[in-house]
């Protein structure tokens, strides 16, 4: 079913015969969308920057263009959504009424002349530019633009001051309520008068196969189910039989697929034996391989990063430079659990099980160092002191929680990189062959 492109939608370029044809220009996402770049500005350092542009059709809604800006000399980054559709004859007001964490998630087009309006705290947030966002998300940023010029505020009138910082409580109250407690509804108002913002409807009724094939629309074969048989794989736990690797007895490893917020499936994957109680639990990446390699580096600042949440695969080097601290790819395997856990993990390996600390023939100077060692580790873990951790891939298969997001995180970068010859060979992929292979059958 193939929707027929407007006049606005349509650019006209001449074909390789010279002659002119309509062709479009706003695309459907599908991951292949051609990213735009130019040279530009930077409004903070005044030197060329350069920013790259995405035009395309978000599904159900109208064309946008996407733009990111980044400066190579002060490192000044930006984002925002601008709309690419006309003025709509007619100007939109959404209401919506959040009354779960489910809500929070909504996603949200909030366009340049959009205001938020929050009527239970009697604040109106003036417009900005364009953002694709959540609805938490929305009021993150709002906390965020409040913030900003608190320091001036409390310089020149306390009073203000005061007040704005209530509000900036009150709003962060919203988005940290959790549903396992009272969770207090409230509404957030989307005044566009341009008509051109949008909030996703968690309510909407899903179409049956019948109603699909009514409106002529084909089933896609990806989510018909086998002779009946449900495939649900993210939200089961399949259980392997085999033998407990120490005692040889019979025992069951269960897998379940989980799948990470703004990163990828991944595979658990926990086995335990109740003949000799031995235990172990591995994770491991559930999609493809990527073809460039991943490095996440964090400042640590604060008691709150130690609750991130990070993946450490199997295939990941970790290193904290403050203490001389470097794990190579492969050490503990994969892992999935906190900043805090992580590092306990390494320091009770590192304090149980390091041989040449104990016995008759040990070196009292060379445990005095890894002693002193062991104290830096500690205060890491403590945080009582900052330090940078880094965590670097080659497979990609890693991830670490930016508290932000969406948006970014401002002790967080995230750099690709590509592998060597001998990364990929290492892993195996440079005996990959991945077209012609059915010659060599």
């Amino acid at each position: 079913m193939v929707d027929n492109p407007t006049e606005q939608e349509q650019e006209l370029q001449p074909d390789s015969d010279g002659i002119i044809r309509r062709h479009n220009l706003f695309e459907n996402l599908d991951g292949e969308q051609t990213v735009n770049e130019t040279e530009s500005l930077c409004m903070n350092c005044h030197d060329n920057g350069t920013t790259r542009f995405l035009i395309t059709k978000i599904p159900h809604f109208k064309e946008v263009v996407i733009m990111a800006f980044e400066c190579p000399h002060c490192f000044f980054q930006n984002n925002e959504i601008q709309s690419a559709s006309m003025i709509q004859e007619k100007g939109q007001k959404i209401t919506i009424k959040v009354k779960n964490k489910l809500d929070l998630n909504r996603q949200l087009v909030k366009s340049e002349k959009s205001i938020l309006i929050f009527p239970d705290l009697e604040l109106t947030i003036a417009p900005s530019g364009g953002s694709l966002t959540t609805v938490e998300g929305a009021i993150s940023k709002a906390v965020q633009d409040l913030t900003l010029n608190q320091p001036q505020r409390l310089e020149q009138d306390y009073s203000v001051w005061q007040k704005v910082q209530e509000v900036i409580g009150k709003l962060k109250i919203k988005i940290e309520q959790n549903d396992k407690i009272d969770f207090i509804p409230f509404e957030m108002v989307l005044d566009d008068p341009s008509g051109n913002s949008f909030c996703e409807n968690l309510c909407a009724p899903n179409k049956t196969t019948e109603q699909d094939e009514s409106l002529g629309i084909m089933a896609d074969a990806n989510n018909v189910e086998a002779d009946g048989l449900d495939l649900d794989l993210q939200h089961e736990v399949h259980t392997f039989f085999g033998n407990c690797s120490r005692c040889e007895a019979a025992c069951d490893t269960k897998m379940h697929m989980l799948e990470i917020p703004h990163f990828k499936d991944v595979i658990v994957m926990s086995t335990v034996c109740d003949a000799c109680g031995y235990k172990s639990n591995e994770i491991k990446s559930g999609g493809a391989i990527s073809p460039k390699g991943k490095r996440i580096t964090l400042k640590m600042t604060e008691n709150e990063d130690l609750s991130r949440d990070i993946l450490k695969s199997e295939t990941c080097g970790l290193k904290i430079p403050e203490v001389d601290l470097e794990l190579a790819a492969g050490t503990l395997g994969g892992r999935f659990t906190t900043v805090e856990g992580l590092l306990k993990q390494i320091y009770e390996e590192l304090d149980q099980k390091a041989a040449f600390r104990h016995g008759d023939g040990v070196d009292p100077a060379r445990v005095m160092a890894f002693d002193t060692f062991l104290s830096k580790l500690k205060k890491v873990l403590n945080m009582e002191q900052e330090f940078t951790l880094i965590l670097d891939d080659p497979l990609s298969n890693s991830y670490l929680q930016n508290v932000y997001a969406p948006d970014e995180d401002p002790n967080m970068t995230t750099e690709f990189y590509e592998r060597s010859w001998e990364e990929n060979e290492a892993w195996g992929l440079n005996d990959i062959k991945v077209e012609n292979y059915e010659n060599d059958v």
